[in-house]
């Protein structure tokens, strides 16, 4: 026990701890950066977790077959788009019910992904790689001693994210695209009235959200890992929807929860790695376990936008 305990303080496993919990942290922050931008309309994306799966899926296969890991990027980023669509026409348009369509939107995009994985490359005994992302040293910044090492010599979607975190809050607080988009989330109604598109502005946040889901999705198979599988995502959508939550639907505040899941999940696997004597089952669950301690703690405080869940139908204005 003494020896696992000098491990942990030496060091290179805190840098090390510290750099991957960048890492692990960077598909919960893109996934909740859309989930947020989405209920912030008024519509909650039960969709996330299969949108992340199939872009994941898609997103592996464009660069098996091309060798572009940016490509495959941007295909990830199309397929996140055409399923936001796809929840768009059945919550926006038809005014079905969010929780519903959301949950079908996820069993149609994971059945539909493992059907096309499969047919794409059969069932081979040793999955098929790619070559994935490799980490960009920032010049000069990456030699500034033990934060250089965490901040500055990570992917390139990593500084992506962080980038985002701040667009998203200007965005939504300083600008009246944003004023506007939350109006649609508070009170659709007065946003109709006051000449607001409550539809389109509905649909323009999903697209949005689900482009971004698309990217954390590509994340995992290109950058966490070099491959698919089917529980690539793991849950992980589902976190960034309890992160939504965590965060008071706050672009900041959501990307520190996402830090803190993945620094929970960072940490367990280095315990895994350490040798400390629990079964591992007990590491795996060890993030989400937190993630609910964690959520109950906030969520009585929490207050959400209150258009959300509430599909919106103009000719039912008037009544």
């Amino acid at each position: 026990m003494g020896s696992l305990f000098d491990q942990i303080f030496q060091m290179s496993f805190i840098i090390g701890l510290l750099s991957a919990m960048f890492r692990m942290a960077t598909p919960i922050i893109f996934g909740t950066l859309g989930e947020i931008i989405t209920e912030r309309s008024g519509v909650l994306n039960l969709g996330i977790e299969g949108i992340m799966l199939i872009s994941a899926m898609f997103g592996f296969l464009a660069t098996l077959t091309t060798g572009s890991q940016w490509f495959g990027v941007l295909i990830a980023i199309l397929v996140g788009v055409i399923f936001a669509l796809m929840m768009a026409f059945l919550v926006v348009y038809l005014g079905l019910s969010q929780h519903v369509s959301g949950l079908g939107v996820t069993l149609f995009a994971t059945g539909l992904a493992m059907f096309v994985y499969r047919h794409a490359v059969g069932s081979p005994t040793i999955p098929p790689i790619v070559q994935p992302f490799k980490p960009f040293p920032i010049p000069y910044l990456s030699d500034i001693p033990f934060f250089g090492q965490i901040l500055f010599n990570q992917y390139a979607l990593v500084y992506v994210s962080w980038a985002l975190i701040p667009i998203m809050w200007i965005f939504l607080y300083k600008t009246r695209y944003g004023l506007a988009l939350r109006v649609v989330g508070e009170n659709p109604m007065a946003a109709d009235t006051v000449g607001i598109n409550v539809n389109l502005t509905r649909t323009l946040a999903l697209v949005v959200g689900g482009a971004l889901m698309g990217v954390g999705g590509a994340f995992l198979t290109l950058a966490h890992q070099n491959m698919f599988l089917i529980d690539v995502v793991g849950g992980r959508g589902w976190v960034c929807i309890a992160m939504v939550i965590f965060g008071n639907w706050d672009p900041i505040r959501g990307s520190l929860g996402a830090l803190l899941f993945g620094f929970i999940d960072a940490f367990q696997l280095r315990l895994q790695s350490s040798g400390f004597a629990i079964p591992f089952h007990l590491f795996l669950v060890l993030p989400y376990v937190i993630t609910i301690i964690a959520l109950i703690g906030v969520a009585r405080k929490s207050s959400a936008p209150a258009g959300l869940l509430k599909p919106y139908r103009r000719e039912e204005k008037g009544g």
